[in-house]
């Protein structure tokens, strides 16, 4: 009962004891040398960690002491060195049990399923059902909003104070071609189940973004446990539609408060304050006969969502000796692939009376063009090359082609369109190739363009349009367009918890303290007080939307222990 009672004032009392300096002191490396000794199995409740903490570190004795012992600090930096403590024991206890919750999210393939509206997709209904049942066993409130956005609440606010902090992860993935999903060293996987090789965790989802879903659950779970004393609400809202309409959280937003501050774990480390916008360029080539000499194109492929560049692109064309034309396609190949990077591969294979053309490059998250090989772009620049010395007929597809080639090219900054231009905290204009579709009525091609700061969103769409509609003009080849882009995001936040999330993310992970932007956006793009606080690190190649998604392990349980801090000093600041 003392203990109890203590838990609830812990921070309302006063006491100097000796620790090193402030939270800073309590370094990664001391991190590293707790996890290196402490084990789950070792380690059955925050008191025993802190005991056996303790020993390694003699100079925490008398923080640790004056915890277990019922008394109270409200000294920042030492109550900042609780918290830390409280991140890592988080990691070490529960690591291996928020594996295996991972491991059960990713096996639900929550993607879009065109027949049927996403709230009444069985993946979500079932990936609801889950996350019920954890939050009732982590002692955490639940509310399923229409089948849009599940709410899980940590309790414990103070009566009174109304004051919302919303944490935004999102359930649903990307889809993914399980053919393109092989390693290296061949060895083939399957994008619903999560498999671990060599230190990383691949699965669909594992990095973006179910692996935020379950950082916060089992740092809430914690936070239960040890019973804080909240000073406000922290909710877990999980979108539904993050990575197709987004129509979920302004389903939501109409019908329950917004919240007051805003942070999505579904972005990059420290702190996030900008975010590109985000365009789609849908342009649409109606099905016509083929005319001509030569081959037949009756079939492309490339990517299966507009924000994602895919790992590979094929064509299809019908021919009378496919022989001939496969041995002349990857002679003509070798030389392109030279010419233009060498890190992609061409290979065309006669079947019966077709031959099968396929680039395969690097798939990568659209926001990042240039951690990728883009495809799409590859093949049709080839397919276009190769039509000035081999004979290919005219129809819709080679329309779509022409469009692609002449307007964009291999170039990701919109350069060859001319609209390119480049903000000096935000980075550029991305406009990448990544969705075909082909069907009985014709062609679709998206390009995805990612936009900071800097220009008239209005005036650059129009511009956009002007130089295509004349370049259809000039090229007689009618187009049927459709564009639409977002306003970027640019904050400049202020407060203590935008000092508190940059202490926690920079100390923790060696990283400079200052705020970075975004090339991809999260369901915080439009909200007040918003930024993205993790998961990905800065500089690192980010995996989700890409083929063989992962997240490292050590990754992944960095992030539990972060959130864990994140959450207990968000929840128990005084003043935002």
């Amino acid at each position: 009962m003392l203990k109890m009672l203590f838990k609830l004032v812990f921070l309302s009392l006063s006491l100097a004891v000796s620790v090193p300096g402030n939270a800073a002191n309590l370094t990664k490396a001391h991190t590293d040398a707790l996890l290196q000794q402490l084990s789950a199995q070792s380690v059955q409740s925050f008191d025993d960690f802190l005991s056996q903490v303790s020993s390694i570190y003699p100079d925490l004795a008398a923080i640790t002491e004056v915890y277990q012992s019922g008394q109270a600090v409200t000294d920042a930096e030492q109550q900042a060195q609780l918290f830390r403590l409280l991140g890592i024991y988080t990691r070490v206890r529960y690591a291996d049990e928020a594996r295996e919750v991972l491991k059960e999210l990713v096996a639900i393939p929550t993607f879009l399923d065109a027949s049927v509206a996403q709230y009444d997709n069985p993946a979500f209904h079932r990936i609801a059902a889950r996350l019920e049942a954890l939050a009732l066993e982590f002692g955490l409130t639940f509310r399923n909003v229409d089948h849009r956005v599940y709410e899980i609440t940590l309790p414990g606010a103070p009566a009174g104070n109304t004051e919302l902090v919303a944490l935004h992860a999102h359930a649903d993935v990307v889809p993914a071609n399980a053919a393109d999903w092989v390693l290296d060293d061949g060895t083939q996987l399957d994008p619903f189940t999560l498999t671990q090789i060599d230190g990383r965790l691949y699965g669909r989802g594992a990095e973006d973004n179910k692996n935020g879903i379950v950082a916060v659950m089992f740092a809430m779970r914690v936070i239960v446990q040890e019973q804080l004393p909240l000073q406000r609400t922290l909710r877990l809202l999980i979108d539904t539609t993050e990575e197709t309409t987004g129509e979920a959280m302004p389903y939501y937003l109409e019908r329950n408060a917004l919240p007051d501050f805003n942070i999505a774990l579904d972005g990059g480390y420290p702190v996030i304050i900008a975010e590109k916008g985000y365009g789609t360029l849908l342009a649409q080539f109606p099905y016509r006969a083929a005319m001509g000499e030569g081959a037949e194109l009756i079939h492309l492929t490339g990517g299966l969502a507009g924000n994602q560049i895919p790992g590979a692109a094929t064509a299809t064309l019908l021919v009378a000796d496919p022989a001939v034309l496969a041995a002349r396609l990857q002679q003509l190949s070798i030389n392109y692939v030279a010419l233009n990077g060498s890190d992609f591969a061409i290979s065309a294979t006669a079947l019966a009376d077709r031959v099968e053309l396929r680039v395969t490059g690097v798939s990568a998250h659209s926001s990042e063009p240039w951690t990728g090989v883009n495809p799409v772009a590859r093949l049709f620049d080839f397919i276009f090359e190769s039509g000035l010395v081999v004979p290919i007929k005219n129809n819709h597809l080679t329309d779509a082609i022409l469009y692609a080639v002449s307007n964009f090219g291999l170039d990701y900054t919109g350069r060859q369109l001319g609209i390119d231009f480049s903000d000096d905290f935000m980075g550029p204009l991305t406009a990448s190739l990544t969705f075909v579709q082909v069907d009985s009525s014709g062609m679709q091609l998206i390009t995805n363009l990612r936009v900071p700061k800097g220009r008239d969103i209005a005036e650059l769409q129009q511009d956009i349009l002007d130089r295509l509609n004349e370049w259809s003009a000039l090229s007689n080849l009618p187009l049927d367009l459709q564009l639409s882009i977002a306003e970027p995001m640019f904050r400049n936040p202020e407060g203590q918890w935008i000092q508190t999330l940059l202490d926690v993310a920079t100390e923790n992970l060696n990283l400079p303290r200052e705020f970075m932007s975004s090339d991809g956006s999260t369901s915080i793009h439009d909200l007040p007080n918003g930024v993205q606080f993790g998961l990905a690190m800065p500089g690192v190649k980010y995996t989700g939307h890409t083929d063989n998604e992962f997240k490292t392990i050590e990754q992944f349980e960095m992030d539990l222990q972060i959130v864990t801090e994140m959450l207990a000093r968000i929840g128990t600041l005084e003043y935002m």
